[in-house]
Parts: structure tokens; C-alpha cells; sequence
């Protein structure tokens, strides 16, 4: 992949966006290698985990502004047809059944705050500046915000993406933007128990769990319907055979046959 570094190991992908040059701010050719890193990822049953990092001096400084210049003498149907592009980018990491997490330093801006709002977990350096800065271009954050207003919610996305000014990343947490803060210095410890966590979970259960997070916040379901889909699930769940070596792991005191030996 001409824009990413794909490593994998022991159930983990790494993937590395890789334009340091230039902050690795999105063109058409990254967003393509990281849709086809999320499709190889998703199939791919030795991996676990999948983490979303950044080569150089930061995560991503949003869209190539280069590009946003070129696209912007397009015709209706060729924006059309980029923005759909972009949207099912974002759709692929939501609804990847591996749970994600995005690791980020430098900038994030933009369409970046896409990629990390679509994430399960977000950690962050805590000199990272954030920035939903598309109205300061005359355009709006619209392909990024389904999956930012379900995380910080309608009253902190009304300042961000109004204002489009710069915050910490310490406001970020507060806007439940981030999960956990971290110097640089502790960057790759935090990482390491976010994922150690996630590997110790029991895999076809934290699919099950990311499935049943959407389906209960999105409102697919109606109270009555909520209730049997929930309760038909835990009873299912309760039967499996992950479900059975979990129990029994627990009362033999040991570890299930999903941890692998340290």
C-alpha cells in the first residue's frame, strides 16, 4: 500500500499512516489503502485487534488541501462519488467487528477526527491539537459528524464544529473526543494495556458487544423489540462454547483458551 505501513503481530495490526511529509493529511490513494487495510483486516480470523497510527509529526492534518483545491472545480457527480468514497471509509471502521483503536499525536484535523471518532478507543498524546476546521474553508464537517456527534453529542459539537478553533487535547477528553491522555513517554505503555485488555477478552463476545453498542444507541430497535433482541442475545451468548471455556477458566483459575501464554 503505496500510503500506509501494515504490520502485524501476535493478533495485532498496526497500520501506519505513512505521508509524514505531509502530516499525513488524506488524498484519494490513502483513503483507498485504508479501506482495503480495513477489508483485509476485517477477514483476516488471526487478527484481534487493529490500532490506527501516524508516521512523523502527526496523526493527520485532515484532508490534502491540494486535493480539496483540485476537487473543488469538480462537477456535482465527481464530488458526489468522493464524498461516498469517503463516507463508506468511515462506515468500514465503525463497523469493523475487530475492536479499533486510534492512537494520536501532532495534529488532528478535519476529516482525521473522522478516523478516530469511527474508532472504539481513542488515545491520545497530551499535546495533540485538535481542530474540526472545515468551516474556516466554507465547507462543513458533514461526512465526519454522524460518527462525532455519537461520541461528544449535539452541545459540544455545536461549539467545535461552529467555531472550527483549535482545542487541546485535554478539551478532547472532556468532550469524550479521547478516552485517556498520556505524555509522549507513556504513549506506548497505555497502548500496550488497551490492547492487552482487548486480547484478554473473548473475541466472538467483544464482536457480539461492538453489534450490540450500535444496535442499542442508533435506536434500531423499539423498547419491546430492544428487550427480546437483548435477551435472546445474553441467552444465546450464555450457551456458546467461548461462553462455556470463559466459566470454566474462572472456576479452574486459569486462563481461556483465547489468552495466549506470556
Amino acid at each position: 500500500m503505496q500510503t500506509l505501513e501494515l504490520h502485524l503481530h501476535q493478533g495485532v495490526a498496526t497500520i501506519w499512516l505513512n505521508r509524514p511529509e505531509k502530516h499525513n493529511a488524506l488524498n484519494p490513494q490513502m483513503m483507498a489503502d485504508i479501506a482495503a487495510a480495513f477489508d483485509l483486516l476485517q477477514n483476516d480470523e488471526t487478527v484481534r485487534v487493529i490500532v490506527i497510527k501516524g508516521k512523523g509529526p502527526s496523526f493527520c492534518a485532515g484532508a490534502d488541501l491540494h486535493y480539496m483545491k483540485e476537487i473543488a472545480g469538480f462537477g456535482q457527480a465527481e464530488n458526489l462519488a468522493d464524498a461516498q468514497k469517503l463516507a463508506a471509509l468511515f462506515e468500514a471502521i465503525y463497523r469493523c467487528s475487530k475492536p479499533v483503536l486510534a492512537v494520536v499525536h501532532g495534529a488532528v484535523y478535519g476529516g482525521a477526527n473522522g478516523l478516530t471518532a469511527a474508532c472504539d478507543i481513542v488515545l491520545a498524546e497530551t499535546q495533540t491539537v485538535f481542530a474540526f476546521s472545515e468551516v474556516k474553508l466554507g465547507i462543513t464537517p458533514a461526512t465526519i459528524s454522524p460518527y462525532v456527534i455519537r461520541r461528544c453529542g449535539e452541545a459540544a459539537a455545536r461549539e467545535l464544529m461552529l467555531t472550527g478553533r483549535r482545542f487541546s487535547a485535554q478539551e478532547a477528553a472532556r468532550f469524550l473526543l479521547v478516552n485517556k491522555l498520556a505524555p509522549q513517554a507513556e504513549m506506548d505503555e497505555q497502548e500496550h494495556f488497551y490492547v492487552s485488555q482487548l486480547l484478554t477478552s473473548a473475541p466472538k463476545a467483544v464482536q457480539q458487544c461492538k453489534k450490540l453498542i450500535e444496535n442499542v444507541t442508533t435506536g434500531l430497535f423499539k423498547e419491546e423489540s430492544l428487550n427480546s433482541y437483548t435477551t435472546q442475545l445474553i441467552a444465546s451468548q450464555r450457551a456458546s462454547e467461548e461462553a462455556q471455556e470463559g466459566m470454566a477458566a474462572f472456576f479452574e483459575k486459569r486462563k481461556p483458551n483465547w489468552v495466549k501464554p506470556s
